[in-house]
């Protein structure tokens, strides 16, 4: 059993859609990022590779990169997810928080953990997402940005040759 942890966190900027599981949710203000800045899969993605020992989402799909300029981060999510597999691990759970004063992200959360299952191959019932404040305190409670916490859990496969 390995497990993993990721962060994420973007700054809440004009003119970009606010992406957060992959869904587009109505908002005065979008995540910036390279690619569409779903903090919510970046640190689940980020959770799922160091459970796998591997490198940071950041060093896989650079953001200098414009291959990745835009791109869905359910298709990056995606891709983690092969290269957990190739390296022979089983996803088992994962677990997020997204700390944003607004907006009130409760009514999404079902959406998001369904679109988390089905891109991770997982039961959404292994799927946690929670959303909370920072009640006003700091860049994150000055409705600055959004950040999210994530941890995965992973078992290596059994060798067949053992």
């Amino acid at each position: 059993m390995r497990v993993g942890i990721g962060y994420d966190v973007h700054p809440l900027v004009e003119g970009r859609k606010l992406i957060l599981g992959g869904i587009h949710i109505l908002h005065t203000r979008g995540l910036a990022g390279h690619s569409d800045g779903d903090a919510l899969l970046h640190s689940i993605g980020d959770a799922l590779l160091g459970g796998a020992g591997k490198e940071d989402i950041g060093n896989l799909f650079p953001d200098d990169d414009p291959r990745y300029e835009g791109i869905s981060s359910l298709n990056l999510l995606g891709r983690i997810k092969r290269k957990v597999l190739e390296e022979g691990f089983r996803i088992r759970n994962v677990d997020a928080v997204i700390v944003a004063e607004e907006p009130k992200l409760s009514p999404y959360i079902p959406q998001m953990k369904e679109n988390i299952a089905q891109v991770l191959g997982i039961e959404p019932q292994t799927v946690g997402v929670k959303a909370t404040t920072s009640e006003g305190l700091g860049f994150l409670g000055k409705k600055r940005g959004i950040a999210c916490w994530s941890v995965a859990s992973l078992e290596k496969k059994e060798d067949p040759q053992r």
